[in-house]
């Protein structure tokens, strides 16, 4: 039986030795792990899926690609692999979407953009399908902010969709100094939390759907676990504690102290927000300024649950891939990677994330401390501490079918394809 010990001693050694970055495109990753760049940028991208033949799709917020009409918005990009390289020689693309989320269920593409879930049906093997799309759920309001619908399925035919609050915490007015916290908060209503569909059925709206967990502010990094069938979600924290109550919080403390938080989701679930958060440097949850907090006063007890891993502040998840691929050592089966985004308000500290981190896991939790799996996304220093300088910034996660890791870039939509070569 491996322990959780064996488990760690392993995952270290795989991290003790770093590949060159020089033979990865630029990034760190663990010793036997190869980066291969499979597309230069397919422009503002956002998620990606792996078809069973190998197809890859990706959705993105883009308007000009390989020379077509830049007066209509590129959607999804489909790239093909004819010669079994893995390097894919044909382009195209289809539907106007503004995209977020994207994976294959039940042999049908399934898509995201700000206000519903859609669907492609492919009549065989074409790159591009052939007829249009259909409306799974349709009618989400549309916001300015954390309004991405990523979404996930579980075993039994149910659809999980995020949708986050149009907020930072619930405040009368929005990120304003000193301003309370609306309470209760109305947003909790149809907002932040996950809601469940019904996976197969066309035509449905927000109120046809069942909010199946709250207190989530923003919860873009979501997956079905089905080692242990739950669902898994890496929950975006707050911000600007120090320009909202500076006499309580400092710059410094707004950069490091909430939480981004890795949770199961389990039917009802209240996980805080915005009421309380996660607070690193406690390692408790706290009561949030806009409702009576004062940096030290803890959330009652047993109210909400504490995350299974609390990652540092503001490193902004985008997505959750449970491993059960073939290519990758025994030590990565079952467990997660975490692709983070990275950080745009940890000033005058450093920006941090951009990278790809894996969490081992066995019986659902965590069964070792997590690692850095892909590093040096932006390429060193960012130029002015400004997140528009870093060189990519990691975004979206998938396996093909023979194991390996897909990660797309939300800059330039850069896609690099890692496996692994034992030494």
């Amino acid at each position: 039986m491996t322990t959780p010990r064996i488990i760690s001693i392993l995952i270290a050694a795989l991290c003790s030795a770093l590949a060159s970055a020089a033979d990865n495109d630029g990034l760190v990753l663990p010793k036997g792990f190869t980066a291969t760049v499979v597309h230069k940028g397919v422009g503002l991208a956002r998620h990606i899926a792996v078809r069973g033949n190998g197809d890859l799709y990706v959705t993105t917020h883009q308007f000009e690609f390989l020379g077509f009409d830049v007066s209509k918005r590129i959607g999804i990009v489909a790239l093909r692999d004819t010669n079994g390289d893995h390097l894919p020689e044909v382009a195209d693309h289809f539907s106007n979407l503004d995209g977020t989320g994207i994976t294959f269920y039940k042999d049908m593409l399934y898509v995201s953009d700000d206000v519903g879930v859609y669907r492609y049906r492919f009549s065989g093997d074409e790159l591009v399908p052939k007829g249009p799309a259909e409306t799974v759920v349709n009618g989400f309001p549309r916001e300015r902010t954390h309004a991405d619908k990523t979404f996930t399925f579980d075993n039994d035919g149910h659809l999980y969709v995020n949708v986050g609050a149009p907020s930072n915490s619930c405040q009368e007015k929005d990120r304003a100094p000193a301003s309370m916290g609306r309470n209760p908060c109305p947003l909790l209503d149809h907002y932040g939390g996950i809601w469940r569909f019904d996976a197969d059925r066309l035509g449905q709206t927000p109120k046809d759907g069942t909010r199946y967990a709250t207190g989530m502010r923003n919860t873009i990094a979501l997956a079905w676990n089905g080692d242990v069938n739950a669902l898994y979600a890496v929950i975006h924290g707050r911000d600007q504690l120090d320009t909202t109550f500076p006499k309580l919080y400092t710059a410094a403390d707004n950069a490091e102290r909430v939480a981004e938080e890795f949770h199961r989701v389990t039917e009802g679930a209240n996980f805080g927000w915005p009421y309380a958060f996660y607070d690193a440097k406690l390692e408790a949850r706290v009561v949030a300024p806009e409702y009576g907090g004062d940096g030290r006063k803890l959330a009652p007890a047993g109210k909400y649950p504490d995350p299974l891993v609390a990652f540092p502040a503001h490193w902004a998840p985008d997505d959750l891939l449970f491993y059960k691929g073939g290519d990758f050592p025994a030590a990565y089966q079952g467990g997660a990677f975490i692709a983070f985004h990275g950080s745009w308000n940890r000033a005058p500290l450093p920006q941090a994330g951009y990278r790809v981190v894996f969490v081992p896991m066995k019986d659902g939790r965590p069964s070792a401390q997590w690692q850095t799996f892909a590093d040096n996304f932006t390429g060193g220093n960012i130029a002015g501490n400004n997140p528009d300088n870093a060189r990519a910034r990691p975004v979206g996660l998938a396996v093909d079918n023979v194991g390996a890791l897909y990660v797309v870039d939300s800059e330039k939509g850069r896609i690099w394809r890692i496996t692994y070569r034992a030494q």
